[in-house]
């Protein structure tokens, strides 16, 4: 039965059922991939828009384009898509951050530098996502799934950051160097987390600039041999 040819009602020939039934069930897989996308990024821009508790089913497909069903289709409910949609916008944050680290100059220092810059890059922190980050930040208080992506105690980003800190204590010749990069680390995180939340309350007033400088002065005073003002040296 597989050799024959077939057309199909768009006018596509394929040189027998076989390949058409390979190609449809692509065609359905793309497109069911676009659809959870579509329901995702739905969902993160009523998040952004108008607040999470604010974000019903309702509104959600019908800025997809999308039938209600979908989202049970694809995600099994409401609370589940809330929780890819955290992970989605968490995965992204990681994106941004491997490609600017990535592309810094290769030692721990630099790798740092790279850090706090893409932390505060409009790329980074936008309009958009500090709404987002926000919004999950208040609902991982009470909802544990949510929490996994939007934890200030992220310990994929502490274990990132953290191995940069030690590496750059023992350069330095500090004493206990890895006591002492487990609270640098702690602060600068909260640091860095302090200035997202100013540019959330004052997005006209924020400089991202001026922002930088005040992170790394406080790592100049904590490495003086590592950083001045402007980065690392």
């Amino acid at each position: 039965m597989y050799d024959r040819p077939l057309l199909l009602p768009d006018g596509t020939l394929f040189v027998n059922q076989e390949s058409a039934f390979a190609a449809r069930r692509a065609s359905h897989l793309n497109r069911k991939d676009k659809n959870r996308q579509a329901l995702i990024d739905a969902t993160l821009d009523c998040i952004a828009e108008i607040g999470l508790i604010r974000t019903s089913v309702s509104e959600i497909i019908s800025r997809a384009g999308l039938s209600r069903g979908m989202i049970h289709l694809h995600f099994g409910g409401k609370d589940n898509l809330l929780a890819e949609a955290a992970r989605y916008a968490n995965e992204q944050y990681y994106n941004v951050l491997n490609k600017n680290i990535s592309a810094a100059v290769n030692d721990s220092k630099h790798k740092l530098e790279a850090v706090i810059k893409s932390d505060l890059s409009p790329e980074v922190l936008n309009a958009r996502d500090a709404s987002i980050w926000h919004e999950f930040r208040g609902a991982a208080r009470t909802n544990a799934e949510i929490a996994r992506f939007s934890d200030t105690r992220d310990q994929r980003l502490h274990d990132l950051v953290g191995a940069m800190t030690t590496r750059i204590c023992i350069e330095e010749g500090l004493p206990d160097a890895e006591i002492a990069a487990r609270d640098y680390t702690t602060g600068l995180i909260a640091l860095t987390e302090g200035l997202w939340t100013d540019y959330l309350l004052h997005p006209t007033k924020f400089d991202r600039k001026n922002a930088e400088r005040v992170v790394f002065r406080f790592l100049s005073g904590v490495w003086s041999g590592s950083f001045n003002e402007f980065g690392a040296v």
